[in-house]
């Protein structure tokens, strides 16, 4: 690459990647991801399935680029996307099942583990009740003797408690003297507790001391001999030894009777104690145990002492005592038997609390159990549906879980490249590619699946049909495309149905909605990126603006912990919430590569299905309000219940994986689920009913159902008119509100039935009549057929396949196996295709041989002027429908389609569909609003600014009506109007809008804002454009369209013409009888031009913009000269300024002038005003009315046939064939490009493989190059003119085949991908494919023929110079065709003849003889000049006996010329009023090109009986370019005028109008009508001119339109 290059261009280097890096990327990717089983061999199937997708969208690409003529570029953003894609969506989705089967099965184990449990408790439930009723009896038997025996205890007890208080008192007797004797012993009692004392101070050892004495001491003796007598044994030492021996000695003295001591012994004691040494103390000195001894002997004697007087109380005590004892005794027993009936009683009640209390235990563990069973029961019953449908959908669950390998990989490549295709396009690659190859692989993956229920939740879909978007499965695919894409989305929305929806979505997140158009738009996406809202760019174009590179590639930034994003030079915060969305309004944009890969294109176009369904809900709640308003809410309902239903689901699943241990101890937890199995169950039962409702109402909305499907129908042929024109653009919304006002102003009807026929047929009409007004008048035919057929096909009444043949015919490649044509006399090869063909159709079997046994009946009706209304021969006439008669007229007469196609509207629809009203301005200005910009589409001729002010002046508006033109710097001045219009309710004119484009998305904005800002309410927004296809589509949806172009035919034409002139205008002239007489001549001439045009080369050799400008000048110029010379008619000088200056001034064809002249000699000639009823044509329908007001023309006009005859413009009727022929095939080849192109021939061969076949095929019979080097030494010594011309011819097409030759190869290589396909190439594939001839190829000669036939021309054009070149000597006839330059050829003949006879070429000529004999016959060169064949004749045919012209037979378009001898002469004369000079044309297009001229040579001929005028359409086929000096022929009035001043400024003007026709001379002056006057107030002031023509003249110096400016610029450089 040359640096310069580099530096200075932009190199594509797009090209695709190779299936080996695919699958390398593919592999790479697939490594960390666990596919299951098979590993290996399933990874290595899905990287394959990878590459197998690219590689299939790549091809489905160039399919719909082939069919629909839809671009989409497939790049490895997409592929990396899917590979990725793939591996988080398959994450994701496992999650997400698994989840989701967790909790299911979760719930399920609960419900499980809750049966199980309930079956324990009612066994347990049903023991409990056993024992609560055993229980229960012994309770009640226990109550009843506790009873009895309470009875029995409670008598015992009174006689207990009298005893008891009878006792009680003796008791105080008892006690009273016990408290006697008590006080009176308390005086022995302190000796007595002391000796007590002493004894216990006494131990073991202290008796053992005292027994170790031999002989105790005297005082211990006295003690020890003192306790012996108070123990009533002998008081000696000895019985005491023995007694202290005894282990219980202390104890016996301790538990001593001390109460029964008798006298005596008390006397013996108290001896004791009357010895003085008896003391305790004294005693105490010999032994201490003698001391206690001492004291216990003392205390006796006291307490003996004591107890005497005591005793007697003591007895009565124990007496009273005793008797108390006994009577306790009583009381006691008496207290037993009542104790013990108490206690029998307490233990009755203990058993009768222990009973009832195991009653209560077991009531209330059986209550328990009562109510774990009520909750379990109603645990199980509630949740029985909810187990059985999660048991399903666990099983469902778990099988769609083993399909998520194949389903995530359908899914992430639907999301990656299918944005951009229409469904018939996606269906192919996911069920026919796709899943196909899974299939044959073994991936698993769903054989049910879809796309839209894969990745939507149906709830989250019904949310999206409740917010706008439509409900087909299609929108709903773009929806999941637009919300989990990667990239942002860039949604294709001609008709504005997904701004709506996003609208709607992101309305409770503050969207923003911005354009490029807007200043600030780039502040407005800085703030929705750094606070998270949502961004909505609408209305953008094909190119996207570079600021928003870093939101679309998401080139974000992570530092520290933050997200930002560079816009610009600063960096800003990303919140992670932030969406964007764009939208374009263009319907078939043509996105770059960069563009693909940086968002998500998505088509958002409308689908049938979904507008039907918005539709029906039109018409219904228009209808039916109330139907509508109940489905309305329905809908709103049943989509908020089923949201409930799975809440509540989920809520349900919730509480059961969160439930801790069993389900019955959690009363809350069960009380919860039931609550919502309670709500389950109203929201379900509440859905049944409302779903039940939803079908009764959907039921009687069916009703409505075929009006919808109408609506429907009719908008996608209004959207299809689109792709005709690019200014047939129609908004949805402008659509419905036509839909809207045909069901109010539709007559009612009281059955249903009745109605919806009405409503069909009154809208039909309403959209032809809205429709009309904005299509030219080529296109209202095809409109009204397009949606005939779509009417039909939509009711099952049409053929599809004979459709199809219909519109394309029959296609012979091979013509090899055809049968032979039985009527090749008549009947040309392409309509014998067409015959064959359609036999091979189910109803035609046979046609073929009905042509072979009535050959004759076909030719009659094959020859017959009407065809279509003529019967058909043998059966057919019975055989065949309306449509199967309209294929054998569209097989054998082409040029009567056009006529079986407005009978077929008119049986099918009805005539009003073939009558296009009539634009009424009024009827437009009442249908619009200030929000509706009025948009005039420009043809040439017609300028609509005389009828726009007109209707201002009726509308009171023309003081506020502003026009201006648009062009350079005009831009300011426009937006200045617009918006003081607004304000002051003015009519704003913006003419020629497509002369300022730059400036059109700038009024796209304006016109955006008219639509919510306050207008004033008489403001209205007028546009007038040439059609083009960068106006913005936004104001042609939102405005209405109107075309502005001569109406089709003479009536027609003569109808408006008479219509625009006023009744003060028709009686201005003095001369009345002439001027009305010539008036009407000059309208017909008029419109006799207008028309002429249908028949194209027949008609003109040059189309002419001829306009109301050309009829009002000559108008004016024929009142002025009728006024001036009111005796006699300056008839030469009327024709020249009429013909030769206004209307020849846009004539640069010599022979075009020529036919003006004609035309112009027969219309104005003296017996047009002194003839009655002077005839304007041969026919008799066409003449001159007779004198009277202007109603009467106006009567006469509308008489007319609405059908023109070719003889009222003085042609044979084969003229019209051609032109019918030409209409035809405009008319199916629009209609062909109306349907889905085919991308495959038949048998399924794909177009690559064709173009290959087809491309081998020429290769294979191009002739080889031609030997120039050889012929050039051969014809060395013989440089003759024609050597010279052999020579360069050979040159010329040596170079053709090299070009053919490399170019094939080449393009075998492109297709075969050995070669990158250039443009050339590309171009060449299509053209080979569609059967046309490849420009690169038609550099040498032109040609208008098809490849097939070219290449057949080709190759015998080939022959016939190496026929010449192998003989080295010219032929005996030269075969002029043959020749890439025949005027070359013919000069090297004059050349040659110079030479020869030695004089000037100039002076030679040619003289012209027509043989009479066949080429067979001839036998040598003639001697001068050239013999030459191959010439046809146009428009005539040929009487070879005679060698003159006759008129052609019937469908004789091309009339094949004998062998002409062109012989050069010297000082030719002039030819005889019986030869016509005819001219002859290298080709068709006769106006050649600018390089190079179709003209080839003029050839005199005879005319026999008719005069030469009379084949002024005669043409022959095989022109240069002459200028002819006008002022020559300047009449002699003008030249008298110019003598008067010889200004050489003002001659020099004059001649630069005359020669250029009297047009404008736009750089010198501002305006036609203004040099019109200056040029009649300088040069015709000896005329006397009027006053009214002052006004008139003054009322045209306005200055006309640029679109007028460019033809009349272009006029003047010719």
């Amino acid at each position: 690459m040359y640096p310069a290059l580099v530096n200075c261009t932009t190199i594509d280097w797009f090209s695709e990647w190779p299936p080996e890096a695919l699958l390398e990327v593919a592999q790479k990717y697939l490594e960390n991801i666990d596919v299951g089983d098979a590993d290996a061999e399933l990874k290595a199937n899905l990287a394959s399935v990878f590459t197998n997708i690219q590689s299939s969208v790549s091809q489905m690409s160039v399919t719909m680029l082939a069919e629909m003529k839809r671009h989409n570029y497939v790049t490895p953003t997409n592929y990396l996307e899917l590979v990725s894609g793939y591996k988080d969506l398959l994450y994701e989705k496992r999650k997400e099942l698994s989840d989701e089967i967790n909790k299911l099965k979760n719930g399920l184990l609960k419900i499980e583990d809750t049966s199980e449990k309930v079956q324990v408790m009612s066994q347990e439930l049903e023991v409990a009740k056993v024992k609560v009723a055993q229980f229960q009896k012994q309770c009640e038997e226990y109550l009843v003797v506790i009873v009895q025996q309470k009875r029995e205890a409670d008598e015992q007890q009174k006689a207990v408690n009298a005893k008891r208080e009878k006792i009680k008192e003796e008791e105080e007797v008892c006690m009273d003297i016990a408290r006697q004797a008590e006080e009176d012993l308390q005086v022995a009692m302190p000796a007595l507790i002391e000796a007590e004392q002493a004894l216990d101070s006494l131990n073991k050892n202290d008796i053992t001391e005292v027994k170790s004495y031999g002989k105790p001491p005297k005082l211990v003796e006295v003690v020890l001999n003192a306790v012996m007598i108070l123990k009533g044994k002998e008081p000696n030492w000895a019985e005491a030894k023995r007694d202290l021996n005894d282990g219980n000695f202390i104890k016996s003295l301790k538990e001593y009777d001390k109460d029964n001591m008798s006298d005596r012994m008390l006397k013996k004691i108290a001896q004791f104690c009357a010895m003085p040494d008896f003391m305790p103390d004294i005693v105490g000195r010999q032994s201490n145990a003698a001391r206690s001894l001492c004291m216990w002997v003392r205390a006796m004697e006291v307490y003996g002492r004591v107890y005497r007087f005591v005793a007697p109380k003591k007895a009565r005590l124990e007496n009273a005592q005793r008797q108390l004892k006994e009577k306790r005794a009583m009381l006691q027993e008496a207290e037993d038997k009542l104790a013990e009936v108490n206690r029998q009683m307490e233990n009755l009640k203990t058993e009768y609390e222990e009973k009832q209390a195991q009653k209560e235990a077991l009531s209330k563990q059986a209550a328990e159990l009562e109510t774990k069973l009520d909750r379990a029961s109603k645990l199980v019953s509630g949740l029985a549906s909810e187990k059985i449908r999660w048991e399903q959908n666990a099983e469902m669950l778990e099988e769609k879980r083993g399909y998520l390998v194949g389903d995530c990989l359908i899914a992430s490549a639907f999301l990656s490249y299918m944005g951009p295709f229409l469904s018939v396009y996606r269906n192919k690659l996911v069920n026919d590619v796709w899943l196909h190859q899974i299939r044959q692989l073994q991936i698993s993956c769903n054989p049910e699946f879809d796309f839209a229920t894969f990745m939507s939740k149906p709830t989250q879909v019904r949310d999206w049909n409740i917010q706008g978007l439509p409900a087909d499965s299609f929108s709903t695919e773009n929806g999941v495309v637009v919300t989990r894409g990667t990239r942002w989305p860039l949604m294709i929305d001609p008709q504005g149905q997904a701004i709506k929806w996003i609208k709607k979505m992101e309305e409770q997140r503050n969207l923003k909605t911005i354009d490029l158009q807007q200043p600030d738009f780039m502040r407005t996406l800085e703030n929705a990126i750094q606070f998270g809202t949502p961004v909505l760019l609408q209305n953008v174009l094909e190119e996207l603006d570079p600021s928003l590179e870093p939101v679309l590639k998401k080139s974000l930034i992570k530092q520290g912990g933050r997200l930002l994003i560079k816009l610009g030079d600063k960096e800003i915060d990303y919140h992670p919430d932030f969406r964007f969305y764009i939208t374009t309004k263009l319907s078939n944009p043509h996105y770059s590569p960069e563009v693909s890969t940086k968002a998500a294109i998505v088509n958002f176009g409308v689908k049938e299905q979904g507008l039907e369904a918005q539709l029906l809900g039109i018409v219904v709640r228009k209808e039916r309000p109330e139907l509508e308003e109940q489905k309305d809410s329905l809908v709103v309902n049943i989509a908020e219940g089923k949201r409930k239903l799975v809440d509540l689901e989920n809520e349900i699943l919730r509480l059961l994986n969160e439930a801790q241990g069993s389900l019955l101890d959690d009363e809350q937890l069960v009380n919860t689920l039931q609550q919502s199995k309670i709500t389950s169950a109203e929201v379900s039962e509440s859905l049944v009913v409302s779903e039940l409702t939803e079908q009764k109402i959907d039921a009687a909305r069916e009703g409505y159902r075929p009006c919808a499907q109408r609506a429907s129908i009719l908008f996608f042929v209004l959207n299809d008119m689109g792709r005709i024109d690019p200014m047939y653009q129609f908004s949805l919304d402008s659509y419905i509100s036509l839909f809207n006002i045909s069901i109010q102003k539709c007559p009612k009807s009281p059955r249903l039935e009745e109605r919806i026929a009405r409503l069909n047929d009154y809208h039909t009409h309403a959209v032809y009549r809205y429709t009309c007004r904005g299509l030219f008048e080529k296109h209202k035919l095809l409109f009204s057929f397009q949606m005939c057929i779509k009417i039909l096909e939509a009711a099952g009444k049409i053929n599809m396949d004979e459709y199809q043949f219909f519109l394309k015919g029959g296609v012979v490649l091979d013509r090899e196996g055809q049968m032979d044509n039985p009527c090749s006399q008549w009947l040309v090869d392409s309509s014998w295709d067409n015959i064959t063909e359609l036999d091979k159709l189910a109803n035609f079997h046979g046609l073929i041989t009905s042509f072979e046994q009535y050959p004759r009946d076909w030719n009659i009706w094959y020859t017959s002027a009407e065809p279509e209304r003529s019967p058909l021969p043998a059966e057919w006439e019975d055989n065949c429908n309306e449509l199967q008669r309209m294929l054998i007229v569209r097989s054998l007469r082409q040029d009567r389609v056009s006529f079986c196609a407005t009978s077929f509207i008119q049986n099918n629809l009805s005539s009003r569909f073939i009558e296009p009203p009539v634009l009424d301005m009024n009827v437009v200005l009442e249908d619009s609003s200030t929000k509706t910009p009025l948009i005039f589409v420009l043809s040439p001729g017609v300028d609509p600014t005389v009828s726009l002010m007109s209707l201002a002046q009726s509308k009171g508006m023309e003081n506020r009506f502003h026009a201006l033109s648009l062009g350079q710097g005009q831009a300011p001045i426009a937006t200045r109007m617009i918006k003081e219009g607004v304000k002051e309710g003015s009519w704003i004119f913006l003419a020629n809008c497509h002369l300022s484009l730059s400036w059109m998305p700038q009024l796209d904005k304006l016109v955006e804002q008219l639509q919510v800002e306050q207008t004033h309410d008489d403001f209205r927004l007028w546009l007038s454009s040439s059609p083009h296809p960068d106006f913005p589509i936004a104001i042609l949806q939102a405005g209405i369209k109107m075309t502005t172009e001569p109406p089709k035919g003479i009536k027609a034409n003569l109808k408006r013409l008479y219509a625009s002139i006023t009744d003060d205008q028709f009686s201005r002239c003095l001369a009345q009888d002439k001027y009305k007489k010539l008036l009407f001549s000059l309208c017909y001439f008029h419109s006799v031009l207008i028309e002429r045009r249908k028949f194209l080369q027949l008609g003109w050799n040059v189309v002419y913009g001829f306009n109301d400008s050309d009829f009002e000048v000559s108008e004016n110029l024929l009142c002025i000269y009728l006024d001036e010379y009111p005796n006699e008619t300056p008839w030469e000088t009327l024709r020249y300024l009429i013909s030769g200056v206004n209307y020849g001034g846009h004539v640069t064809d010599d022979w075009d002038r020529r036919l003006l002249t004609v035309y112009m000699l027969d219309y104005f000639q003296p017996d047009a005003t002194d003839v009655p009823f002077f005839k304007l044509s041969s026919l008799p329908t066409y003449y001159i009315p007779k004198d009277g007001p202007k109603l009467v023309y106006n009567e006469y006009v509308s008489m007319l046939p609405n059908v023109d005859h070719p003889e009222a413009f003085g042609q044979h009727l084969n003229a019209d064939i051609a032109s019918q022929i030409t209409e035809t095939r405009t008319l199916l080849e629009t209609l062909v490009g109306l349907q889905p192109q085919i991308a495959t021939t038949g048998g399924g061969v794909s177009v690559e493989d064709k173009v290959l076949q087809l491309a081998a095929d020429i290769l294979s019979k191009l002739p080889d190059l031609l030997d120039f080097d050889g012929i050039a030494k051969i014809l060395m010594d013989d440089p003759s003119p024609l050597n010279v011309v052999l020579l360069q011819e050979i040159q010329r097409y040596n170079n053709l085949l090299k070009i053919i030759k490399n170019s094939l190869v080449d393009l075998e290589k492109g297709i075969k991908g050995l070669v990158v396909m250039s443009a050339n190439l590309e171009e060449t594939f299509n053209c080979i494919n569609e059967s046309r001839v490849p420009p690169l190829w038609a550099v040498t000669y032109p040609s208008l023929k098809p490849l097939a036939s070219w290449t057949r021309d080709l190759i015998a054009r080939v022959e016939f110079f190496e026929k010449w070149c192998t003989t080295a000597h010219p032929p005996n006839i030269f075969w002029l065709s043959a020749f890439t330059f025949p005027t070359g050829f013919l000069t090297a003949v004059l050349q040659s003849a110079a030479r020869s006879n030695n004089i000037s070429i100039d002076a030679l000529s040619w003289d012209f003889s027509v043989l009479t004999i066949d080429d067979s016959n001839v036998t040598g060169a003639p001697k001068d000049g050239a013999l030459i064949r191959g010439l046809y004749l146009e428009g005539a045919g040929w009487d070879k006996k005679n060698s003159m012209l006759i008129e052609a037979e019937s469908m004789q378009l091309v009339c094949a010329l004998p062998s002409i001898h062109f012989k050069p002469v010297e000082n030719k004369k002039k030819s005889g009023k019986s030869m016509f000079n005819c001219p002859c044309y290298y080709y068709p297009n006769r106006a050649g090109t600018g390089s190079r001229p179709s003209f080839v040579v003029a050839i005199d001929v005879k005319t026999g009986e008719k005069p030469p005028e009379h084949w002024e359409a005669t043409r022959l086929m095989c022109y240069r370019h002459m200028c002819v000096d006008i002022l020559k022929n300047i009449p002699q009035e003008i030249r008298r005028l110019l003598q008067k001043d010889l200004n050489f400024l003002r001659l020099r003007i004059i001649k630069e109008v005359f020669s250029c026709g009297a047009r404008l001379l736009w750089k010198k002056y501002e305006a036609y009508p203004q040099f019109i006057s200056y040029f009649c107030k300088n040069y015709i002031d000896n005329i006397s001119r009027r006053n009214w023509y002052r006004e008139s003249t003054a009322n045209l110096c306005m200055p006309t339109t640029n679109n007028g400016l460019e033809g009349k610029n272009s006029e003047i450089k010719r």
